[in-house]
């Protein structure tokens, strides 16, 4: 028999439902998970990849706190690459191809399993609320559920719009329908909203595709991965991408194509993503560009489909063809679909609190896209901290807030409650002021912790980081007092470029030095060597060895961000939300006053992050609270 009754509903199957459904359900939430699809959920709508340029970062967070995207992408990955590698650590982003419908299965397989979670295949319509809250969702079917708390994950489904050329269709996505009547619904209840666009490249046959005549990149085949679970298996069949190139012929096409262009006849009105523009916009914007670059990147192992990433496109169907024509290794070129371009409601964020719960009803949660962000892992970021934060609101305990010297998703939620957004956000290792202390190698030393206090991370999960620290610690304190001798490593330095020894010193004094690692000095130091295989010997060997090596090596970056972040983070404990009339404080300048009553934050760290908020108003709130 149906049960209409639950402690959380989620609305949406994208990476931000899956994670919010998953979070819930294991925090023990009875929860529900409406979808339009069930064999669409996690659809990567766009390219076929998970992480990259800190959004690796925040897969790793996700995966640290309990998530499944890290698992799931390490299980399906047909390449895996660490990005960044000739930069520190702090920008070390890994990054891997994923099988779409292998990545879809998994993910079904995982919420399939979870005991506290069930699936409705159904469209939501509408909201239910009673005095100011959140009470339950109505479907399209006529089913009506109840609920404690509700977190919307509508993705680019509202009011969505899809464009190619002069051809427009209401969707979500290509061949799935768009939804009406919430977007106004929420309007009534006080919520602003407005309009961004997104857009997808041409899925390419690959059969057609002279591959001879590009640029292979192979991926690779180390210990990294995403999980700290240790789920690199690398089962699948491993594929390279490949790079090419537009040329000079190809862009001539796309520019008699301009006239046709939804993004430039004022067919489309809304703002798309300035990091990942359409090609359309890149022969306008750098006219004097001769070539950009593009990536072929397959989309599973048992498929002739590729992604080609670099031209995301709204033009019509035969410019796109003929563009791609003029490009050699396209001369015969077949596809499956073409690019297009889509229009999607979000709803401003600021009106949001640092749990996801909106200001205007209480107990309703928004995660993804309708944030107005872009990308899946800042999605499923959010929908964990949402999933969370409502099964918090069912059952009791304190809110969970992840600061900015915390995670990456602190820096994100961060960003979007308090700056707002004017463009769909995406995640770059430049937002971020602590970045050295939020790298990917120790999101679970950061974060694992928190998580399993809170019932999220499994005992397993909380044991592999215990023993973990262990092993850093003890090969740290071996490293910073075992005593060398000039004789024992002269010849190895003189050999790796390294200046000899003119006297003893510590381990911990050649390692530092950047042309040495642990396990070179480990070949020549059998006291060392034997310290290793005391406590780095098994499959998690290398993560260890490189968690030491990284520590010991930016220990001095790492103290100073950490002090600098202590420093900051006592405004973060200065709560302000409530304590005054901002329209009273005439010395104030109208834009803080403005902005301070519209978001108001709840702290004056909060409100020194506001843009057109100047140090001299929080200097101003700091007196007034007798600082």
């Amino acid at each position: 028999m149906m049960e209409f009754k639950y402690d959380v509903i989620v609305v949406g199957g994208g990476h931000a439902g899956c994670e919010a459904a998953a979070a819930a359900a294991g925090l023990g939430s009875k929860t529900l998970l409406v979808t339009m699809d069930m064999h669409k959920i996690a659809n990567m709508s766009c390219n076929p990849a998970i992480g990259g340029i800190a959004k690796g970062q925040i897969v790793r967070e996700i995966d640290a706190l309990g998530g499944y995207m890290g698992i799931v992408a390490d299980r399906t990955a047909i390449q895996f690459r660490m990005l960044n590698r000739s930069k520190g650590p702090a920008m070390w982003s890994p990054r891997a191809q994923s099988d779409r419908t292998k990545y879809i299965s998994v993910w079904r397989q995982a919420l399939d399993h979870l005991p506290n979670l069930f699936i409705w295949q159904d469209t939501v319509v509408a909201l239910l609320h009673v005095c100011g809250a959140v009470s339950g969702v109505r479907t399209a079917m006529g089913v009506t559920f109840f609920a404690k708390s509700v977190v919307l994950t509508n993705g680019t489904f509202l009011n969505g719009m899809l464009h190619i050329g002069p051809v427009m269709m209401k969707g979500g996505r290509l061949a799935e329908p768009a939804v009406e009547g919430l977007t106004e619904q929420l309007h009534s209840l006080g919520f602003r909203s407005g309009r961004m666009k997104t857009g997808t490249p041409v899925r390419i046959d690959g059969r057609s595709v002279h591959f001879d005549e590009m640029t292979e990149q192979p991926g690779e085949n180390d210990f990294h991965g995403f999980s700290y679970l240790d789920t690199v298996s690398r089962s699948l069949k491993q594929l390279s991408c490949r790079m090419l190139y537009t040329n000079a012929a190809c862009h001539d096409v796309l520019r008699r194509g301009l006239p046709e262009s939804p993004l430039y006849n004022g067919q489309i009105q809304s703002v798309g993503p300035r990091y990942c523009p359409s090609i359309e916009t890149k022969i306008v914007t750098f006219a004097d560009r001769t070539r950009h670059q593009l990536f072929l990147e397959p989309e599973g192992e048992d498929t002739q489909e590729y992604y080609l990433n670099g031209f995301s496109s709204s033009l019509p169907i035969a410019i796109q063809l003929e563009a791609l024509k003029q490009i050699p290794a396209f001369r015969d070129i077949r596809i499956y679909r073409p690019g297009y371009a889509i229009e999607y409601d979000f709803f401003d964020p600021t009106q949001l609190t640092h749990t996801l719960e909106t200001k205007p009803i209480k107990n309703l949660f928004f995660a993804g896209q309708i944030n107005g962000t872009t990308g899946y892992e800042e999605a499923a970021g959010q929908g964990l901290v949402a999933g969370i934060n409502a099964h918090v609101n069912c059952h009791g305990g304190a809110p969970f807030v992840l600061n900015r010297d915390e995670a990456y998703i602190g820096v994100l939620i961060d960003d979007l409650v308090i700056k707002g957004v004017d463009e769909p956000y995406r995640m770059f290792t430049s937002r971020a002021e602590y970045r050295i202390l939020l790298r990917q190698d120790d999101a679970d030393m950061r974060l694992t912790e928190k998580s399993y206090l809170l019932g999220l991370a499994g005992a397993d999960r909380y044991h592999l980081l215990q023993t973990k620290k262990e092993a850093v610690t003890a090969l740290t304190e071996f490293i910073e007092s075992y005593s060398v001798k000039p004789s024992q490593v002269n010849d190895f330095l003189e050999k790796a470029d390294s200046a000899p020894l003119s006297h003893g010193c510590k381990l911990i004094d050649l390692l530092v030095r950047p042309q040495l690692t642990i396990r070179r000095l480990a070949d020549v130091l059998p006291d060392f060597s034997a310290q290793i295989d005391r406590f780095a010997s098994g499959t998690r060997s290398e993560e260890i060895l490189e968690a030491v090596e990284i520590s010991v090596k930016y220990a001095g970056y790492i103290r100073r961000e950490r002090q600098i972040a202590d420093k900051i983070s006592r405004l973060e404990h200065l709560h302000i939300r409530d304590k005054f009339d901002y329209d009273a404080i005439q010395s104030l300048s109208t834009e803080a006053r403005q902005k301070l009553k519209r978001i108001n934050p709840e702290t004056l760290a909060q409100a020194s992050r506001i843009p057109g908020i100047s140090p001299s108003d929080v200097n101003i709130l700091l007196i007034l609270l007798g600082r």
